[in-house]
């Protein structure tokens, strides 16, 4: 019997399925797009309908014999809400990127709450996490808060919606490393929180069972009548994937956003610095957290460049104009297209280009975008390390580090080395890692032995990038203040 276990990749952008053999090795790939809704400033939807659609379309190009496992891996705070009894949407999923809440937070903002948020929570009040968007969707949508007080609803980040509709309503569970995402759960307990839950007026009845991540969350008759057997967030997917294990093993995922994160043990410790603490994964019967830098905008940087100023028809073209030093001849890109994440947590602040003279070329451009991402890369990586955490060496993954020039600019910025495995996306062969390993039939040598290129600082280059970073700093606390 060829044994399969299937990895259900749901992104911000696309959904993907993939299988792997016991090796690690893919077997079959299958991935479809599909658009983001922005009704308004700041807002970022999905049709729940599309974004299902575009599972299925993956899962049905996929040869489902032999597959006895499946994984889930999906973006995280991104919120939905729906009929308990006919499994419909009451409103679209509310994107993790979207601000629409920002002014609810602010008026609910006091030193007294936002301490309570984190020690609880590991996170910071912000419309990014999900429990202001259920609130606003309960608050906005005819009829919702009464259906919630009936018991009629159910809330769900994506892999509960996928779980609930796969299974035909029979599963209703997530995982602690999505449960951690809400705002709602408390990372010391590892339960709901009563207390959050009545700030934010939300009923425990809307809410998922909370298992480990390396449970068992139940079959899939659809699919081989296969069992789910792991369920990550795509950051703690991508972080057992480039297998940081030991705390102080650190990884940073470029994709829609940009996700930096670090094993720190078995314990929550928290920042001071504005960074999250959150639960990384269960694994063999521990628990354990991480500290993560959350950047909004990077592989979007890249979409804008190629979709709205048609700079290159596709992403890996944008390598060609890349300097690897970065000179972008004074322009100047603030990547803020929701605002932004980590340390500022500014929600109001928009994208800009600064610095375009008569003389400035498409390719001064692009650099002043990719050195934007580095740029976010590098204060967050300072943030680290004013909270105690020391990272060396420098994982990296994601779609983004397919180009080779941003990895070499990332690496010379940063100054460290910086690891970029064969395998790019750790999300997806994360998860199916952790259900494989869990049953016992995969070695956790899988990832720990991953062939990987080692990218060195270019120390010639490094003063330029620098004294880049510097006046990029100036104008964006300029424009911050």
């Amino acid at each position: 019997m060829n044994y399969k276990i299937l990895t259900i990749d749901q992104g911000t952008t696309s959904s993907r399925s993939i299988t792997y053999d016991i090796n690690g090795g893919t077997i079959e790939s299958s991935q479809y797009e599909y658009p983001l809704i922005y009704p308004e400033d700041g807002w970022v939807e999905i049709d729940p309908q599309v974004l299902m659609d575009s599972v299925i379309k993956s899962l049905n190009d996929i040869n489902k014999d032999d597959i006895e496992l499946i994984s889930i891996t999906n973006q995280r705070e991104t919120t939905i809400v729906w009929e308990k009894q006919s499994g419909n949407p009451i409103y679209n999923a509310i994107v993790w990127q979207d601000r629409r809440t920002s002014q609810y937070c602010e008026s609910i903002r006091s030193d007294d709450l936002e301490k309570n948020i984190q020690d609880k929570t590991g996170l910071i009040l912000d419309p990014y996490f999900s429990a202001t968007k259920i609130k606003w969707i309960l608050e906005n949508v005819n009829g919702a808060k009464e259906k919630a007080a009936n018991g009629e609803l159910c809330f769900g980040t994506v892999d509960t919606y996928l779980m609930y509709k796969l299974s035909e309503g029979k599963i209703f569970k997530t995982d602690i490393t999505n449960a951690s995402r809400t705002m709602l759960f408390n990372i010391n307990t590892l339960s709901w929180d009563a207390e959050l839950l009545d700030i934010f007026g939300i009923d425990k009845s809307l809410l998922p069972e909370v298992v480990m991540s390396d449970s068992s969350f139940g079959r899939i008759e659809k699919i081989n009548n296969a069992e789910i057997h792991g369920v990550l967030g795509d950051q703690q997917a991508a972080l057992f994937g480039q297998g940081c294990f030991e705390e102080g093993d650190s990884k940073s995922t470029y994709g829609t956003g940009c996700f930096l994160m670090s094993n720190i043990g078995k314990k929550p410790v928290l920042s001071q610095e504005k960074l999250l603490t959150t639960v990384g994964f269960s694994f063999g019967g521990d628990v354990y957290y991480a500290m993560e830098g959350s950047i909004y905008s990077a592989g979007t940087v890249v979409q804008y460049l190629r979709d709205n100023l048609n700079f290159f028809d596709k992403s890996p073209e944008s390598e060609k104009f890349l300097r690897t030093n970065g000179n972008s001849n004074g322009v100047i890109f603030i990547p803020a297209f929701t605002g932004l994440g980590a340390p500022y947590w500014n929600s109001e602040i928009r994208a800009s280009f600064y610095g375009i003279t008569r003389d400035s070329s498409k390719e001064d451009l692009i650099n002043a975008a990719f050195k934007s991402i580095s740029f976010q890369s590098k204060e967050i990586l300072n943030c680290f390390e004013k909270s105690g955490i020391k990272i060396n060496i420098l994982n990296v993954d994601g779609g983004m580090v397919e180009n080779k020039k941003f990895v070499q600019q990332l690496a010379t910025l940063l100054n460290k080395n910086v690891n970029v495995p064969d395998n790019k996306e750790s999300t997806a062969f994360g998860v199916a890692a952790l259900a494989g390993i869990s049953k016992d039939v995969m070695d956790k040598n899988v990832i720990l032995e991953q062939k990987r290129d080692v990218v060195k600082p270019i120390n010639s280059e490094n003063d330029d990038l620098e004294n880049s970073y510097a006046e990029w700093k100036k104008y964006l606390d300029k424009i911050l203040t």
